[in-house]
């Protein structure tokens, strides 16, 4: 399924070395104005930098052909189409027969009897997540021009870590610091060491995964919509659709199994006349909804699945045992590219949310 939505509905379209991807964005209102300036950013933080990033760079040379009109929307579907033109189709001949460890190779080739485009991963590779850009850059200006802010950090690479959020105390400043950044690091001194733990892999042929923690804040209380639109239910379902997320947790997810109801709570205070909570352990959600605390999100992303180390893969001609190397140009991780994906989707995913309360309002 390429199209999701309920007040804001996109469908993508391409694949990772077709001749073009494409965007339809429907029901965002005529006479919005697009601020391509921040659109262009966030699609130069998602491109490869330096020597921790794949070779192949698009330039994610965009162009609208519907839905905008001397420089306003026009309510019609609005259309962005990007021409892949850095491709090496050659790179993926042999995976019609021999799959790649830990890709979709394997389960799309019998799903779709070896009728899918393979190049590059076809639909399942993370090329497609530049049409998230796309969209969650149109939604960040809007959220942000309701003072509704959200940023992430890379929290590790393998085995280093960055400092944590405090979770109670997030402001708009230090999400927009990170937002301007393609590596976005709390601590900065920590980059050289994330730096040399890829090189380490890179030079082995090897790869590195790594965590995302991702704040959301100003949230109005009681967005969400219980029971299967609830805040965690949504941004899930949309965050797995990142190639290489493989876990989630909001607030301090897993680790309040360990905890006593009376350590976990987030009990109930005035301050300054205002209802809040003395803590923020559940993340900013209560029973699928949004409390007005930050929301906190932490996501697990696995090393790369194209390495260059030989690995045990099987014929599915021959029907034998076989070693692959994989050929081509790939990261040797993907956590700094991702996380400019991932802000993306949840920007989608809150104003999406915002919309079932206040509908045409948030556009104004």
């Amino acid at each position: 399924m390429n199209n999701i939505g309920n007040n804001l509905k996109i469908t993508f379209f391409g694949e990772s070395h077709g001749e073009y991807l494409g965007v339809v964005i429907d029901q965002l209102p005529a006479g919005l104005k697009i601020d391509f300036d921040l659109l262009n950013l966030n699609l130069s933080k998602r491109r490869p930098k330096d020597s921790i990033s794949t070779k192949r760079v698009e330039t994610d040379d965009y162009k609208i052909v519907s839905g905008f009109y001397n420089g306003f929307t026009t309510g019609a579907a609005l259309t962005f189409l990007i021409p892949n033109k850095n491709v090496k189709t050659n790179d993926y001949e042999n995976l019609n027969q021999i799959p790649r460890p830990s890709h979709a190779d394997y389960p799309a080739y019998v799903k779709y009897h070896n009728f899918n485009d393979k190049a590059g991963g076809g639909i399942f590779s993370g090329r497609l997540t530049v049409l998230w850009v796309i969209v969650g850059s149109i939604c960040q200006q809007i959220l942000e021009s309701k003072n509704i802010y959200v940023g992430s950090h890379i929290e590790s690479i393998k085995n280093v870590y960055d400092n944590s959020f405090d979770k109670n105390n997030i402001e708009s400043a230090e999400i927009k610091s990170l937002n301007n950044d393609y590596f976005p690091l709390i601590n900065p001194d920590i980059k050289e060491k994330m730096y040399e733990t890829i090189k380490k892999a890179e030079n082995i042929k090897d790869s590195v995964g790594g965590t995302i923690e991702s704040a959301v804040i100003n949230l109005p209380i009681g967005i969400g919509e219980p029971l299967f639109l609830s805040v965690e239910s949504y941004l899930s379902s949309l965050l797995f659709s990142i190639p290489g997320i493989k876990g989630i947790e909001f607030g301090d997810g897993f680790n309040l199994a360990r905890m006593c109801g009376s350590e976990a709570n987030d009990q109930y205070e005035y301050n300054n006349g205002k209802i809040t909570t003395i803590t923020n352990n559940n993340g900013g959600i209560l029973g699928g909804l949004s409390t007005g605390r930050p929301i906190i999100i932490r996501l697990a992303i696995k090393p790369t699945s194209s390495i260059g180390i030989s690995q045990n893969s099987i014929d599915l001609k021959t029907k034998e045992n076989v070693k692959l190397t994989i050929e081509g140009r790939h990261d040797p991780q993907i956590v700094s590219r991702a996380i400019h994906v991932v802000n993306s989707v949840i920007n989608f995913a809150i104003l999406d949310l915002l919309l079932f309360e206040n509908k045409q309002d948030w556009f104004i």
